[in-house]
């Protein structure tokens, strides 16, 4: 072995171990809502060396990258015989996404890959690029993975190398090596952000749907979907009705998104999602709260104004830049809430909190008024209540 593949084989992965096992710590003293932790949970770099490196001498005798990874994001979570798992989008130097499972003891650090990456089946027109799956555990006994399949619009015009068609893929797994692909969702628009709800609806499967005129724009799509569908292998959206609206001049006037599936709490169930808004940088995306009626889930009985979470320094780096998405959380048996996140298209990070202080802040956090006024009165409120107790 030569000592310059025996430098680098060692330097990488040493590197790599380095930052395996990096432990990580919670930035204090934080809002009260929840810890954000200082490292992200994966990046790129914590992808196996054996993925990237061709680990042979004689066919790499510079030991370097035969398969650039790009980004590691946009992760579902879901919890697993004592582990926390989550199903990552990987993205290679060719703008490729895959799946990949990455899995921790405890939920904040030593995340790592499986040997091999998801092998997700094909439906009978091929995926060209998939993403952003989100995994919920369904009473019906299986782990169901929703994710984005988009392919190249059939309609675009010569020379028209950009316009794409979103549907929501299906999958469904028992052990998260072997998926079983399921038919798309049929839907009359493009859905590139659908989540299933967890139990049964009125004996249907529910799902929480994004109709989109376009690939990219919401267009006339007014905000969170729900639809019950009879048959999840050949799922149809025939009903569907807004149950989280887009707003003027708020966090979510251009899009709004269900993230991972919602947590069924006491008081209702929890509901995660991100909002996009433009601005002079281009599309913000930041974290919000709701919560559904627990009978009703279609029901929205509390919201607190603005965002939960937004891009904090180096998190607004990347390459889509000032961006927070999620779609993964685990609510551990005693209440502890792991929200797995990612920064502007390019890292895992995870912020810790609670059931009880996620369900206090959105019930006793003042919902959007819509003006400024109402801003003002909001605050003033809450000020004179701190004077007077003083």
């Amino acid at each position: 072995m030569s000592d310059l593949f025996k430098k680098r084989l060692a330097a990488v992965t040493a590197e790599y171990e380095r930052l395996i096992a990096l432990k990580n710590e919670p930035v204090l003293p934080g809002n009260g809502i929840f810890e954000r932790y200082r490292n992200p949970v994966l990046t790129a770099a914590h992808t196996p060396v054996f993925w990237r490196y061709d680990m042979n001498e004689d066919t790499n005798p510079f030991f370097m990258e035969r398969f650039g990874i790009n980004g590691a994001f946009n992760a579902g979570a879901i919890k697993r015989d004592g582990k926390y798992l989550m199903a990552v989008r990987v993205e290679g130097y060719d703008r490729k996404s895959f799946f990949a499972i990455a899995e921790s003891p405890n939920g904040i650090d030593n995340f790592r890959f499986r040997d091999y990456p998801v092998i997700m089946p094909e439906t009978e027109t091929p995926d060209t690029n998939v993403y952003d799956m989100r995994l919920t555990a369904h009473e019906d006994g299986w782990v169901y993975g929703i994710f984005c399949t988009e392919r190249k619009a059939p309609d675009a015009p010569a020379g028209d190398l950009s316009s794409a068609v979103a549907v929501a893929g299906i999958a469904r797994t028992k052990d998260f090596v072997e998926w079983e692909r399921l038919s798309d969702l049929k839907s009359k628009s493009q859905q590139r952000n659908v989540v299933l709800h967890p139990e049964f609806v009125d004996g249907k499967y529910a799902l929480y749907t994004r109709p989109q005129d376009g690939f990219i724009d919401a267009g006339s799509g007014g905000g969170i979907g729900w639809a019950l569908i009879d048959d999840i292998t050949n799922a149809e959206v025939k009903e569907e009705k807004i149950i989280n609206f887009r707003h003027y001049h708020t966090i979510k006037e251009l899009k709004n998104g269900e993230g991972p599936h919602p947590v069924k709490t006491p008081r209702g169930w929890l509901h995660l999602a991100h909002g996009v808004r433009a601005c002079a940088a281009g599309l913000r995306y930041v974290l919000y709260l709701y919560v559904t009626d627990r009978e009703q889930p279609d029901k929205l009985i509390a919201e607190p104004a603005g965002y939960l979470m937004s891009p904090l320094g180096e998190e607004r780096i990347g390459d889509v830049s000032n961006v927070l998405f999620a779609n993964g959380w685990i609510a551990d048996g005693d209440g502890t809430v792991y929200l797995y996140y990612a920064s502007s298209d390019t890292r895992m990070h995870v912020a810790v909190s609670s059931v009880d202080r996620l369900l206090d802040y959105c019930f006793n956090t003042a919902p959007d008024g819509y003006r400024s006024a109402a801003s003002v009165e909001t605050l003033t409120a809450i000020i004179r209540k701190n004077l007077e107790d003083r």
